[in-house]
């Protein structure tokens, strides 16, 4: 039991009573996603106080959902990048007061772009630039405050392609993470590889891990072991990479967290 990884979870500020004997236990990870809100962005103090208080003695590895809502990180326009790059930065402001070592963002990729990114001989070469032109004040920060950025899989559906941004950042801040849900969904709905070929893809690089459990027809968000994802798969493909990433439980109905790290428990792939 003790060489299996401890699994932790998404949760919001107001549900962490509810679960700190479950998440103390053990210091499982923890990703606070009100952090992505624009709103919240604009005045973080009240939900900040409230998860230091409430996360006091607890040692867990901290991160934070960043914001993605209304922007791409590939934005081409100068001035529409310096408003997500002011964003980016008001993110990082909450990790650096909540001490948090990770945020998450949003890749820009598409099934679109996996068909005509090879239009142009130096589409790649220009999409690639476009991301890390709107990351350039992230990653400095991020790398000054120690804080670890993963780009995570949404309508990917080659995983390749945020791989290769990843290593031209060539960052330690800049790491990559696997949705579950979003590559089953991306495997079944549009012919991408199969979710443990994101985590074998993304290799080395992988940072993060969003543990949900879908159907492949959308993004469910349900509760593990009530869809069709193989998490045989998935762990196997874990257990061949010397990186540990965050593996983080995220699911509609938080009330039932516990429920899922048990259901990875009794398959023998978590505690």
């Amino acid at each position: 039991m003790s060489d299996l990884p401890v699994i932790g979870a998404q949760l919001t500020v107001l549900d962490l009573d509810r679960h700190r004997d479950w998440l103390f236990e053990k210091n499982r990870d923890l990703e606070l996603p009100e952090f992505c809100m624009a709103d919240i962005l604009r005045s973080p103090d009240a939900f900040i106080d409230m998860a230091l208080k409430k996360l006091d003695g607890w040692n867990g590895r901290l991160g934070i959902h960043g914001p993605f809502s209304g922007f791409e990180l590939d934005v081409k326009d100068r001035e529409l990048r310096a408003v997500v790059q002011a964003r980016l930065n008001q993110a990082l402001d909450v990790c650096e007061r909540l001490k948090a070592r990770q945020m998450v963002l949003h890749s820009p990729y598409d099934p679109w772009d996996t068909h005509n990114l090879d239009n142009g001989p130096k589409d790649r070469e220009k999409s690639i630039s476009a991301i890390l032109d709107t990351l350039k004040p992230a990653i400095a920060r991020a790398s000054d405050l120690g804080v670890e950025m993963v780009l995570e899989n949404i309508k990917d559906t080659d995983p390749g392609l945020r791989r290769r941004a990843v290593e031209a950042a060539d960052s330690a801040a800049l790491k990559l993470s696997v949705d579950t849900g979003h590559a089953l969904w991306a495997h079944v709905s549009a012919g991408a590889p199969p979710v443990d070929r994101f985590v074998s893809d993304a290799g080395e690089l992988l940072g993060h891990v969003h543990l949900q459990d879908a159907d492949g027809y959308a993004d469910r968000h349900w509760v593990l072991g009530e869809g069709e994802t193989n998490f045989h798969a998935i762990f196997k493909a874990l257990g061949e990479l010397d990186v540990k990433p965050h593996l983080i439980v995220e699911i509609n109905d938080f009330s039932r967290v516990p429920e899922s790290a048990a259901y990875l428990e009794a398959l023998g792939l978590g505690q």
